[in-house]
C-alpha cells in the first residue's frame, strides 16, 4: 500500500480545505517545501500535491515550488489542480513529477484525456471526484450529471496509469473514506486506484489494504491535525 501524504498549495502556503470549500480553509505554518522535507525525513516515498491556485486559474501557478520539491527530495510526486492543456502537462513532466493528474478538463473533454495518455504514456493519472455517484468538476463547484462508473467505462481503454477516486462528502471530514464506492470503481478500472477523502485513522489504511486493485491512499487533514502520527503511518507504507 503506497501512502501519499498530501500537500495542498494556496498563496504559497500549505492549506487544507473542508469538502473543497475555499472559504473553509486552514493555513499551516510550514511552507510546502519544508512540509515535503518533513515527509521525506520520515521515510515516505510518495507525495500528492494539489495546486489550488492552479485549480482556480487553470495556470501552473506554483510550478516553481513544485520544481523545488522535486529537485530537493527524492520523492515520487503526483500533481493535480487546474491542468487543462498539454502544455501544462509537459511543464510538470519536464519538472520531474511522476504522474500528472487530470480532473475537470478530462471529464469535460475526453479527447484531451486520450491525447495526454498517448503523448505521455504512463504519466497520466485521472482524478475522479464524486458526490452521490455523480462526478463533480471545476473545483467541485458544479456537478457534471455524469455517473462516475459510466464515465470510467467510456475512458477505461485510453491508457490512464492511475485513478484517484475522491468522495467529496468525506473530504476533509475525517469520517473514513467511502470504501463501498471505491471498491465499485476499483472493480471496473483498468488501472490501479488511489483512495482519497476522509482518512481518519490507521484503521482506514489497514482496511484499504484489503481492497482489490487499490494501489494506495492519500492522507491529508488527519496528518495536519495530528490524528495520525507520521511515525505510525510510515510503517504502513510499502
Amino acid at each position: 500500500m503506497k501512502i501519499f501524504p498530501a500537500i495542498d498549495i494556496k498563496d504559497k502556503k500549505c492549506v487544507r480545505l473542508v469538502k473543497g470549500d475555499f472559504d473553509n480553509k486552514t493555513e499551516y505554518e510550514m511552507s510546502p517545501v519544508e512540509q515535503a522535507g518533513k515527509f521525506k525525513d520520515h521515510g515516505f516515498k510518495n507525495l500528492h500535491i494539489v495546486d489550488l491556485d492552479g485549480a482556480l486559474t487553470g495556470e501552473t501557478v506554483n510550478l516553481n515550488i513544485i520544481q523545488d520539491i522535486v529537485g530537493k527530495f527524492d520523492l515520487k510526486i503526483e500533481v493535480g489542480g487546474g491542468i487543462r492543456n498539454l502544455d501544462s502537462v509537459k511543464k510538470y513532466i519536464n519538472a520531474g513529477v511522476e504522474k500528472v493528474i487530470l480532473g475537470s478538463a478530462a471529464i469535460k473533454d475526453k479527447n484531451f484525456l486520450k491525447d495526454a495518455c498517448e503523448k505521455f504514456p504512463n504519466k497520466i493519472a485521472l482524478g475522479l471526484d464524486a458526490k452521490n455517484g455523480y462526478l463533480s468538476v471545476s473545483g467541485w463547484k458544479e456537478n457534471s450529471n455524469q455517473l462516475t462508473l459510466d464515465y470510467l467505462k467510456e475512458v477505461n481503454d485510453y491508457g490512464v496509469s492511475r485513478l484517484i477516486y475522491t468522495d467529496i462528502d468525506r473530504d476533509g471530514m475525517k469520517q473514513s473514506p467511502n470504501f463501498d464506492e471505491t471498491s465499485k470503481v476499483a472493480e471496473i478500472s483498468n488501472c490501479p486506484v488511489i483512495i482519497s477523502g476522509g482518512v481518519s485513522s490507521i484503521d482506514d489504511i489497514k482496511k484499504a489494504k484489503n481492497l482489490k486493485n487499490v494501489e494506495g491512499i492519500i492522507v491529508g487533514k488527519a496528518i495536519y491535525d495530528s490524528d495520525i502520527q507520521l511515525e505510525e503511518l510510515v510503517k504502513e507504507d510499502a
